[in-house]
């Protein structure tokens, strides 16, 4: 081939190049999928999932969705070396992720430093939109006060003056605890905390927690362990007699990634937020799970809910911007952004980029048929109606550049 030929090739190659990645949309997302697979795994397919149908409906203003994915080990400095990877080498256009607290955090500060826009799917602390929030990064999944102002008021119902509490000890069980404290003594005055432990993530010795939680003797216990952690303390719990007559709140353990390995041993009659797939007779659900059954020949988990809604909701703010991932015209794009999920409507609010999403709250029993814990008796909590007020989140979010 002459070097003329060379030449017109080598431009031809460039020009291809250049068409295709015009064509596509390229979302980056950096999630500790070997450290919490119960949940992460269902999350992925729940991305893939929208991504799939996004594209097959002909993409965000005729730009198909690209969907690169990596593992953060459950570690904030990999996740900001995982983020800085994927800008130079993948060239993504935009960021989502996270589930662990103190990655989600990292990634929060990361996108601040970088100028980033940065979709925080998972990770629960408040810390997130509030006291480390940025304009850079919004949030879908409801705040860990959210949820916990979703059980706030059954618990206050018990009438338990005596409480202890178990959660695994970093910046998500810390912040939840602290703020059950709070909202249930606004609730009930005369309550008392009488019992404490907070085990390292991972790392429970189930048997030390239940007995010295047992010898508090309290009326009732508000748990906030998940995963591997929830498993040993209730199968321990069960074993000692810690649940036998007392009330119990938990927080998360009525998702169905940690409720239905428990199978009999699932614990009865606990207060939970969860998502109850089997029982929400809503057409956006039932369209999704119809959808999501065909595509994996399994139930969804809340996960999936969580990883569909991600892409969901970038998937509106680029709508809005005309298929950019312009950081500033994302950010404008996602404030009082609204987007359509399996649970509903949900908004991005513009005082703290907090979404509305909101989550089931009800009672675990055991279903014979399915072989494994359910939720009974339960609501939905519509996220809006458990945030704080405009006034109070000016107070506690910092004015960021």
């Amino acid at each position: 081939m002459t070097r003329q030929a060379w030449t017109v090739a080598a431009v031809l190659a460039l020009a291809v190049g250049q068409a295709g990645a015009q064509g596509v949309i390229k979302i980056g997302e950096i999630n500790s999928y070997k450290a919490m697979p119960a949940f992460l795994e269902p999350y992925k397919k729940g991305m893939e999932l929208a991504v799939e149908q996004i594209n097959a409906a002909g993409g965000i203003a005729g730009k198909k969705l690209e969907l690169v994915t990596r593992d953060d080990n459950g570690n904030p400095g990999d996740a900001v070396r995982a983020a800085e990877e994927l800008y130079a080498r993948e060239k993504i256009d935009v960021l989502t992720g996270s589930f662990l607290s103190h990655v989600g955090l990292a990634l929060t500060d990361y996108a601040q430093q970088k100028k980033r826009f940065f979709l925080a799917s998972e990770t629960l602390t408040d810390k997130v939109v509030w006291a480390q929030g940025n304009r850079y990064t919004y949030r879908l999944r409801g705040s860990t006060y959210m949820q916990v102002a979703m059980l706030v008021p059954e618990a206050a119902k018990l009438r338990k003056k005596r409480w202890a509490i178990v959660y695994p000890n970093y910046e998500y069980g810390q912040s939840a605890v602290a703020t059950f404290k709070k909202l249930l003594k606004q609730a009930q005055p005369d309550v008392e905390f009488v019992a404490e432990q907070a085990p390292a993530l991972g790392k429970i010795d189930a048997g030390s927690v239940v007995q010295a939680l047992a010898d508090a003797r309290p009326d009732a216990i508000f748990n906030v362990l998940f995963s591997a952690d929830l498993g040993k303390f209730v199968r321990e719990g069960n074993t000692r007699g810690l649940f036998k007559g007392r009330e119990v709140v938990g927080l998360l353990t009525g998702e169905p990634e940690y409720l239905e390995p428990l199978r009999k041993e699932a614990p009865l009659g606990w207060i939970v937020t969860g998502y109850p797939w089997y029982a929400i007779n809503t057409p956006a659900h039932q369209a999704f799970l119809k959808a999501y059954q065909a595509r994996y020949k399994e139930h969804p988990r809340l996960g999936t809910i969580v990883g569909y809604g991600a892409i969901k909701s970038l998937e509106a703010g680029l709508r809005k911007t005309g298929g950019s991932a312009d950081t500033e015209k994302l950010i404008a794009a996602f404030k009082g952004l609204e987007v359509e999920i399996p649970f509903g409507r949900i908004t991005y609010r513009p005082e703290d980029n907090q979404s509305t999403m909101g989550a089931y709250v009800g009672r675990t029993a055991y279903d014979e048929r399915l072989q494994h814990g359910v939720m009974v008796d339960f609501h939905y909590a519509d996220g809006k109606d458990y945030q704080p007020s405009n006034e109070a989140v000016r107070r506690m979010r910092p004015v960021t550049p």
